[in-house]
């Protein structure tokens, strides 16, 4: 849908089909004092949202959906896949100076550190580069796997899943960002493609495309 605001007439059509519903639209039209042809687009687009429904000899009815209803089930309906953004990763090899460089020319509070084929193998913090900041002068002798979070302790997410999902692994956990990733079968079992990642800003940004109502 392009946008989830009713307007003043919609709002009255929903409170009498809520209140004496199954009505029919002549009924409604009366309540109203206007005539059944500029009740039409209303009652269309009330419909489309799934707020009334209309059976044929009886007349239209409340679902119980409200706007904030509609919008949750929206919501549901994206994926990952539809908000995610370009990963940014450091190869294993790296150091943790090529962290804090990539992190600084990129604008991100994590990377990701990948082995050969892209594979999911550590995720790096700011928090991380502070602590190992705080003790070493010479952070190009320091391996970027010495302060990553490991791979079986890193929480993903995958293309498929649903943002809402998503967006509460981001919360749960406390962590700024997930990978996205792809599951395939390495030589010690299965690893994990990185291939996008999904960030507090995708989450922002969706929310203001809803609230734009450019979403739908």
């Amino acid at each position: 849908m392009a946008s989830i605001t009713l307007t003043l007439r919609q709002e009255k059509i929903v409170e009498i089909v809520r209140a004496s519903g199954p009505i029919t639209a002549e009924q409604i039209a009366d309540r109203l004092q206007v005539t059944r042809a500029a009740l039409r687009s209303d009652l269309a687009i009330l419909v489309m949202y799934g707020i009334l429904d209309a059976r044929p000899k009886v007349g239209y009815f409340y679902t119980g959906k409200n706007t904030l209803g509609i919008l949750a089930e929206e919501i549901k309906r994206v994926k990952v896949r539809d908000v995610q953004s370009v990963p940014v990763v450091v190869p294993d090899d790296a150091s943790a100076y090529d962290a804090i460089v990539t992190m600084f020319l990129e604008d991100v509070g994590s990377v990701f550190v990948v082995e050969a084929g892209g594979i999911l193998i550590g995720v790096v913090s700011r928090k991380d580069l502070l602590k190992v900041c705080m003790g070493n002068s010479n952070l190009q002798k320091v391996p970027v796997k010495v302060l990553m979070t490991a791979s079986p302790k890193i929480v993903v997410t995958t293309p498929d899943e649903s943002i809402l999902t998503a967006a509460r692994k981001i919360i749960d956990y406390e962590v700024d960002s997930l990978p996205v990733v792809r599951a395939t079968d390495g030589s010690s079992g299965k690893v994990y493609e990185v291939i996008g990642r999904l960030t507090k800003t995708n989450l922002t940004r969706l929310l203001v495309d809803f609230g734009q109502g450019k979403r739908g």
